[in-house]
C-alpha cells in the first residue's frame, strides 16, 4: 500500500485562532509597519513562517514536565534533569544554560577573546556575525562551492570548504579563534553537512590546535539527512549520529527554540575547564546563575523532554517530508527554490524569481512582503537587507552572497491544509511577480539593521 498523505503523528489537543484579514487590510499593516514585517503585529498574519525559533508547539509531555518545575534559585532538580539530557546527547562535561542561543554566543566570543581575530564557518547567521563583530572579531564564511547554485541538487550543500579551511588554518596572520559549523546551514537553505565532512574538519582543526564547534540549532534535522543520504548510515539511530556529531567538536552553542522543540532556552558547552570556568562567571554577570541560567525551571525541564522527542524518527520523517511537500508545491507554480528542499524551512531564490529587481533594491523583502500582502504568510528575507550595510571593521558596503525569501515552518504547529494555502499565495504571487518592486531604506540601526528598518517601495 502506498499512502502520499502526510500524516502528522500527533493529535491537536488544543487550538489557538487565526483572525482572517483582508488584503486591504495587510496593505494598511504593510504600510504601517515600514514595509518590515518583523513590525507587524502577529494578530495581523494568517500563517506565520518568520523563523521556526520558539515557535514550536510543545508535547503533552513537556507541558506535564513544566508542572515539576523546580523554580529554586540554585541546584534546582530542574537543572540537574536539563543537564543529564545534554550530557548524554553531546557527551560534553560542562554544560552553561543560556536564555536562547544568541547569549551562548555572546559568551563564547567574549571568553575566546575573538577581538582582532577570525572566525571561520561554513556561514554565519545573522545573530552569530554580529555577536563575532561585537567583539571586533571577523567572521568568514567559507561554505562548499557547491553551495552557490541554487539549483543544484547536491545533498551536502551544508559542508564547509575544506580545501579553503586548510588554507586559512595554515595562514598564521589569520589569527584563528574558533571555526563555527552551522549544522544546518541557515542561511544557505537549511542545507545539511554530511558526517564524512564534519570529521575531516574537526580532525583540521585538531591538528591545527584550533577549536571547532559546533552552532548545533538543528543538529537531529541534520543527524536524519545523514540517516538517509549518506552511505553506511542508513542502520544508525539517529540519536547514535548526533552523539558522534558532537563528539567531533570541542564545544557548542544551542538554541534551543529549534531542535529543543521548547520555546526558549539554549546552552553553551564544552570540555575546556578553563575555558568553562570564565564563561561560568559571565553567565553569572550577564545571565544568571549557573544552574538556570536566564531559565525558569519549567523551562529547563520542557527543554530535557524535547530533546528526547526530537530524535524520534516518526517526528522526524514528518518534519522533512512535510517541508519537501511546500517546495514541491512552489516549484510547481514556477517559484524557484533553494534545492533540494532543507530541513526547516524553504528558500526561494529570490533573485532568479525576481531578476527584474537589482540586489540593491532588495528583490528577497520584495518577495516576503508580496506573500503576504497577498495571503498574509509572513517569511524572512535572508539576503542583502539581513547581511548588507556597513562592515564594522572595513567601514566598505556588504551585499549577501545569495537573495533569498525564507519560509520556516515551525515545530508541530500547521498541517498540510495551511502549507497548501501558502502554495496557493505561492502561486497567486507567481502570477503577478513582473507587477513587484523593490525598496529603498530610509531608517536603519548599525546592527542586525532587518529586525527593525524602515523601508518605502521605489
Amino acid at each position: 500500500m502506498v499512502i502520499t498523505t502526510i500524516f502528522e503523528p500527533f493529535r491537536i489537543k488544543s487550538v489557538e485562532p487565526i483572525r482572517m484579514t483582508t488584503r486591504a487590510q495587510r496593505a494598511a499593516a504593510l504600510e504601517h509597519a515600514g514595509w518590515n514585517l518583523f513590525k507587524i503585529k502577529a494578530d495581523d498574519i494568517l500563517v506565520d513562517l518568520l523563523t521556526d525559533s520558539g515557535t514550536g508547539a510543545m508535547s503533552a509531555e513537556q507541558w506535564a514536565a513544566m508542572m515539576r518545575g523546580d523554580e529554586s534559585y540554585a541546584g534546582a532538580s530542574s537543572w540537574f534533569r536539563f543537564r543529564d539530557r545534554v550530557q548524554e546527547l553531546t557527551g560534553f562535561q560542562h554544560v552553561i544554560p543560556t536564555h536562547q542561543g544568541r547569549a551562548a554566543e555572546r559568551i563564547l566570543f567574549s571568553c575566546l577573546q575573538v577581538r582582532g581575530k577570525t572566525v571561520v564557518s561554513n556561514t554565519c547567521f545573522d545573530t552569530t556575525r554580529a555577536n563575532i563583530e561585537a567583539q571586533g572579531g571577523r567572521a568568514i564564511d567559507i561554505p562548499t562551492p557547491l553551495a552557490k547554485d541554487t539549483q543544484a541538487s547536491h545533498p551536502w550543500k551544508g559542508d564547509i570548504d575544506l580545501a579553503a579551511l586548510e588554507r586559512i588554518l595554515g595562514d598564521a596572520s589569520q589569527q584563528v579563534a574558533c571555526v563555527v559549523h552551522t549544522i544546518t546551514n541557515n542561511s544557505g537553505g537549511g542545507q545539511p553537512a554530511s558526517l564524512r565532512n564534519l570529521r575531516a574538519a574537526s580532525a583540521m582543526c585538531k591538528k591545527a590546535g584550533v577549536p571547532y564547534y559546533l552552532d548545533a540549532c538543528r543538529f537531529a534535522e541534520n543527524a536524519w539527512f545523514i540517516k538517509l543520504r549518506e552511505e553506511g548510515q542508513h542502520d544508525r539511530s539517529v540519536e547514535s549520529i548526533a552523539r558522534e556529531m558532537f563528539r567531533l567538536a570541542d564545544g557548542a552553542t544551542f538554541s534551543a527554540k529549534k531542535d529543543g522543540l521548547a520555546n526558549i532556552g539554549g546552552f553553551l558547552a564544552s570540555n575546556d575547564d578553563a575555558l568553562a570556568a570564565q564563561e561560568e562567571q559571565l553567565l553569572i554577570l550577564t545571565e544568571g546563575f549557573p544552574t538556570y541560567g536566564g531559565l525558569a525551571g519549567r523551562d529547563l525541564d520542557a527543554i530535557a523532554v524535547g530533546l528526547r522527542e526530537v530524535v524520534d524518527e516518526d517526528y522526524l520523517r514528518y518534519r522533512i517530508v512535510s517541508t519537501k511537500y511546500l517546495g514541491d508545491g512552489l516549484r510547481r507554480h514556477g517559484v524557484p527554490i533553494v534545492e533540494p528542499p532543507g530541513g526547516h524551512a524553504i528558500y526561494i531564490d529570490a533573485r532568479a524569481f525576481l531578476p527584474h529587481i537589482p540586489q540593491e533594491a532588495f528583490p528577497g523583502q520584495a518577495a516576503a512582503c508580496a506573500f503576504y500582502l497577498e495571503g498574509g504568510v509572513r517569511g524572512c528575507e535572508i539576503g542583502t537587507l539581513m547581511f548588507g550595510g556597513r562592515d564594522p571593521l572595513t567601514g566598505k558596503s556588504r551585499v549577501a552572497a545569495q537573495e533569498l525569501l525564507r519560509l520556516a515552518i515551525p515545530r508541530r504547529v500547521y498541517t498540510q491544509s495551511h502549507i497548501d494555502y501558502v502554495v496557493e499565495v505561492g502561486r497567486e504571487v507567481a502570477a503577478r511577480k513582473r507587477e513587484l518592486t523593490g525598496f529603498r531604506i530610509v531608517e536603519e540601526p548599525a546592527q542586525l539593521r532587518h529586525f527593525s528598518a524602515r523601508l518605502l517601495p521605489l
